[in-house]
């Protein structure tokens, strides 16, 4: 499946490291993200690793706790989801747009999908197809996260994908 989600992450042009099986918003997804290795170096030599506790974070509104906040490692370049059929794509892909640009990634089927991507090109979902083999980009996904502005969830998963990206690649994540 790993080998599948890269494929489709490639046919959406998007370059970045796979994180799969990622909960979001009560769903499992896929995140595609480029470690900031400047930041990532930064965040190394002065003892910040990835913060993913969320009660940590939430502390953040704290300012007599904290008097300085990590900057971001990574970038969440897009959200990948996996669906069995166009019905669900919108409902799937509906919040998570919020965050950065949204595709899903449907089998590659014999029947013609030409009026439900439609729909989500006027949503600005992404839409890729794909088999064991191949994966193909049918609707390209839209940026729509700058109408919605950062959140304070959004920051907190930037912090997730961080851990996850740097426990994938075995890198210490203190120094």
């Amino acid at each position: 499946m790993h080998t599948l989600l890269q494929r489709a992450a490639t046919a959406l042009g998007w370059d970045g490291v796979v994180v799969p099986d990622v909960a979001v918003l009560g769903q499992q997804v896929s995140a595609v993200v480029r470690l900031l290795p400047e930041v990532h170096e930064w965040r190394t030599q002065n003892g910040w690793p990835p913060r993913a506790d969320p009660s940590w974070f939430r502390s953040w509104f704290e300012p007599e706790a904290h008097d300085r906040l990590p900057v971001a490692a990574v970038e969440l370049v897009g959200v990948l989801v996996s669906e069995s059929t166009t019905d669900r794509a919108l409902q799937s892909c509906g919040t998570l747009l919020t965050l950065a640009p949204c595709a899903v990634m449907l089998p590659r089927t014999d029947e013609s999908q030409a009026w439900s991507y439609i729909e989500l090109d006027y949503y600005g979902i992404g839409v890729v197809v794909a088999d064991d083999s191949t994966a193909d980009l049918m609707v390209p996904p839209e940026d729509r996260s700058p109408e919605f502005g950062p959140s304070l969830f959004g920051r907190w998963l930037l912090e997730v994908l961080y851990e996850r990206v740097l426990k994938a690649s075995h890198a210490p994540a203190e120094a």
